[in-house]
């Protein structure tokens, strides 16, 4: 039979106890950057205020620039035709603009989120 030793071999572990100041800067700029990251939920400052200023332009009446700020020049022109025959009934003219206002925020949205991912799939992809 073998004999097992039943000595124990203690590990030490020590620490600097004056942290360097290169490390701390870039402790200090890793948590400035994850609370940054996390205000604007991973997309940036611009990705983040792009669906609000997108709301806000649309929320001009009669001009229909949300749509114009997303690119989409077609449907802010159709829009634009659409509430003359509107304005004429004083209920439907603010559902459109309303709606205008919605959708702007929406597509901007969806724009901000679709370069997101085409990002992090070229990241994983080289």
């Amino acid at each position: 039979m073998d004999m097992v030793d039943d000595e124990e071999e203690d590990l030490v572990v020590t620490l600097p106890t004056q942290p360097s100041p290169q490390g701390r800067f870039r402790n200090t700029l890793g948590v400035l950057r994850l609370i940054w990251t996390e205000l604007t939920a991973g997309v940036g400052a611009w990705g983040s205020l792009k669906p609000l200023v997108a709301g806000v332009l649309a929320a001009v009446p009669f001009l229909f620039l949300g749509q114009h700020f997303n690119r989409q020049h077609q449907k802010g022109f159709d829009w634009m035709l659409l509430q003359l025959p509107l304005g004429l009934t004083i209920i439907l003219w603010p559902v459109l603009w309303a709606w205008s206002i919605f959708d702007a925020y929406r597509v901007a949205m969806v724009a901000v989120s679709d370069a997101e991912n085409r990002r992090r799939v070229y990241e994983l992809a080289y």
